[in-house]
């Protein structure tokens, strides 16, 4: 998964040797979505922006065997005329009325995948924030370690200083991290600061990984094909490549922000229009799009009726 990341972040020439490796590396990780989207191939033929949904799992079995919850959402778009990309992430608690499984609302957006697998998560996305999503990675983080390990390590800066599993962080000094460190460091935490950590290594191996040297290291490329599924075909590969070597020049970090409530003892975060339109109309600035009203299917609690006096 990481290298297809780094591939879009990071651009490389191809070199012979290793042509063949990668584009067998692809192909097996390649599931179409099953939801509408532009055509992507055009999009990136015609160098305009574009976006991916990118979910992360945890899993011991075969990816292509999971039906759980994703653990982690986050959007990214990628604009070669600005040379921006922007990582937006959506709380795996934001509290949704899943397209197609609306009897089961209020569900977390997290629950997508599990009621309806990558097409309903896709849409759902989709129709929350009113973007398009183009494409979409499957990732499970369970490769992300060895990721980690085969690029010899990231550098992350602490958001707190804090001990765990025999590691100490320290808050605001850059902090060089193993495969194992960074595991310890985005698993300590609640929901919300595990998802933070989790995208600021995620942005930490992209911006390691834009050597060549780093994108065609052999056991990079074995350890991550098992560990995604994706619906970029090669030849769209090979587009990112030629037309979007500098997008990883500038990259914006957000994040969705909702309010936790209960629900039928369920812990939910809701979100409100303004929040969801200030995300929306930075989405689709980055995608070249025009100003649009943010989606409707986000949960809106009930009010209790006032008694009358």
């Amino acid at each position: 998964m990481w290298f297809v990341l780094i591939f879009i972040l990071g651009g490389a020439a191809f070199g012979m040797t290793r042509y063949r490796d990668v584009k067998s590396a692809v192909n097996s990780s390649f599931v179409p979505s099953g939801a509408e989207s532009r055509d992507v191939h055009a999009e990136l033929v015609a160098r305009k922006p574009f976006s991916i949904l990118l979910m992360g799992i945890n899993t011991n079995s075969s990816i292509s065997s999971y039906k759980g919850d994703t653990h982690s959402m986050m959007v990214l778009t990628v604009n070669p005329v600005t040379k921006k990309t922007t990582i937006t992430t959506i709380p795996h608690d934001i509290a949704i009325k899943v397209p197609g499984f609306e009897k089961s609302s209020p569900a977390t957006i997290s629950s997508a995948y599990a009621l309806g697998q990558t097409k309903t998560a896709v849409t759902s996305v989709e129709q929350l924030l009113n973007v398009p999503i183009d494409s979409y990675l499957l990732l499970n983080m369970d490769g992300m370690k060895q990721a980690i390990d085969d690029v010899k390590g990231i550098e992350v800066v602490p958001d707190v200083s804090f001990s765990v599993a025999g590691y100490n962080f320290v808050k605001g000094s850059s902090t060089h991290m193993d495969g194992r460190e960074a595991m310890a460091y985005i698993s300590n935490g609640n929901d919300f600061v595990r998802e933070d950590r989790q995208r600021a290594v995620l942005s930490a191996l992209l911006h390691k990984g834009r050597s060549i040297s780093t994108l065609f290291n052999q056991r990079l490329i074995n350890s991550v094909s098992g560990q995604m599924e994706t619906d970029l075909t090669f030849d769209s590969m090979t587009l990112l490549d030629k037309n979007y070597d500098e997008v990883g020049d500038h990259t914006v970090e957000d994040n969705l922000q909702g309010s936790a409530i209960k629900v039928s003892g369920q812990s939910i975060e809701v979100v409100n229009k303004a929040e969801l339109q200030r995300v929306t109309d930075d989405l689709r600035i980055n995608l070249g799009l025009s100003k649009a009203t943010t989606g409707d299917i986000e949960y809106v609690p009930v009010q209790a009726p006032v008694a009358k006096k």
